[in-house]
């Protein structure tokens, strides 16, 4: 029990209802003439928002540290088989955020999503405001991440790529002992604010559903990639499909692909129509690299939160942008729990605009589903290492066994 409580998902879980029961009892705390209510919503707020500037700060380090390195491990050893890894692991993040985008404009119009601006309670001042700037904007910290990545595999520098794997073990580390453990009490600020303002009672139901809907998105979207790495190999996908039981449910348990991968490559192994090189290179790669789940529930999450707090969905060129920038933070993204979110909350507040409410619910809302996004992408590997055998098939790339291919 002190183990599942210790969880993320139930520690924001616990922080959303504490949250909501603080907000909806603060407006009716009075003692006397005074507004005992009132005083408690400043202090939380004032909280809140520290908590919030604090994260505000950490996201060009998580970008930079989230995707140069990434791009550097991928230098001189990137042969035919690794670029066509990128290739299937890049498509199948923008199809599938691009598939979500369009359910997104067919389906979150017809939900009732009333805007959080309608008929609020007005929220009580901050008692103070520190704001902690980041130490850049986050888009520069995305263009000098690709720029320093891609010149220290030119160069061959090989200080700097050791400099940039230590920087990232520095970013994990602050994203693992202050990021997330600070995230359970921004988010339940977050959902005081929310509740004390009347919006919580209206929008909690709808976001209930869009998780159900984000989970049939996950089968959708795995039938169509192992329908079409079927098609191309020649082979049954069901005969790897169907060995991906234990894998699926490791990563419910775990919410990382990184820690499932043990078991990921022993189910893949189990198939008679992968080659078994080829498991040994594409599992791992695509453990770290191929997050399709996470980015088709980012993205129908994404739109919901812009029609929760600000009225209105992101307009069709701001998405499609949206997108295929997702597309390449996921191929850069670690394989931890919270990675895809967490490596695109730069573009998330650059490129849709979202302020420190809308991170919170991003980052909420992605977190109570994580381990069925984290499923599905382990369970696509499989789909598009039987791509890669079928590639090696057509063009008679021999195997090479009992080590990788690159």
């Amino acid at each position: 029990m002190k183990k599942v409580l210790s969880s993320l998902p139930a520690r924001l879980v616990i922080g959303v209802v504490a949250g909501i029961l603080i907000g909806l009892a603060c407006p009716n705390l009075h003692w006397g003439e005074v507004a005992v209510g009132e005083m408690i919503m400043q202090v939380v707020l004032t909280l809140k928002n520290l908590l919030g500037s604090l994260i505000s700060f950490c996201v060009p380090l998580i970008v930079i540290g989230f995707i140069a390195p990434s791009i550097t491990r991928l230098k001189s050893n990137a042969s035919k088989m690794l670029g066509l890894a990128l290739v299937l692991a890049y498509t199948s993040s923008v199809c599938a955020a691009l598939l979500s985008m369009g359910a997104g404009y067919v389906i979150i119009p017809g939900l009732s999503i009333q805007s959080a601006t309608e008929g609020l309670r007005q929220a009580p001042e901050l008692l103070f405001n520190l704001e902690i700037s980041p130490i850049m904007p986050v888009m520069s910290a995305l263009v000098f991440s690709v720029l320093i990545g891609l010149a220290a595999t030119w160069t061959h520098a090989r200080v700097i790529t050791q400099v940039l794997e230590e920087f990232q073990q520095i970013v994990l580390a602050v994203v693992t002992r202050v990021v997330i453990p600070i995230l359970p009490f921004f988010i339940a600020g977050t959902f005081c604010g929310l509740a004390y303002e009347g919006s919580i009672t209206k929008q909690l139901p709808v976001f209930l559903m869009v998780i159900l809907i984000v989970m049939a998105g996950h089968y959708i979207w795995l039938a169509v990639l192992y329908g079409l790495a079927g098609a191309y190999s020649g082979s049954n996908p069901w005969e790897v499909v169907r060995h991906y039981g234990p894998a699926y449910l490791t990563a419910v348990g775990t919410m990382s692909s990184a820690a499932t991968l043990a078991v990921a490559l022993r189910c893949a192994k189990k198939s008679t129509v992968l080659r078994q090189d080829l498991v040994d290179f594409g599992i791992p790669l695509f453990a770290n690299i191929h997050l399709c789940g996470s980015v088709l529930t980012e993205v129908f999450f994404v739109m919901t939160v812009s029609k929760v707090l600000y009225g209105k969905l992101p307009t069709l060129g701001t998405m499609v942008l949206f997108c295929f920038l997702l597309g390449i933070f996921a191929v850069g993204a670690p394989g931890v729990p919270g990675g895809t979110v967490m490596a695109s909350l730069g573009l998330i507040i650059s490129v849709l605009g979202f302020g420190n409410d809308g991170t919170a619910l991003m980052l909420t809302i992605f977190a109570l589903q994580d381990s069925f996004g984290t499923a599905c992408n382990v369970t696509g590997d499989g789909a598009l290492t039987l791509m890669l055998t079928g590639y090696a098939k057509k063009h008679k790339i021999h195997e090479v066994p009992n080590q990788s291919i690159i």
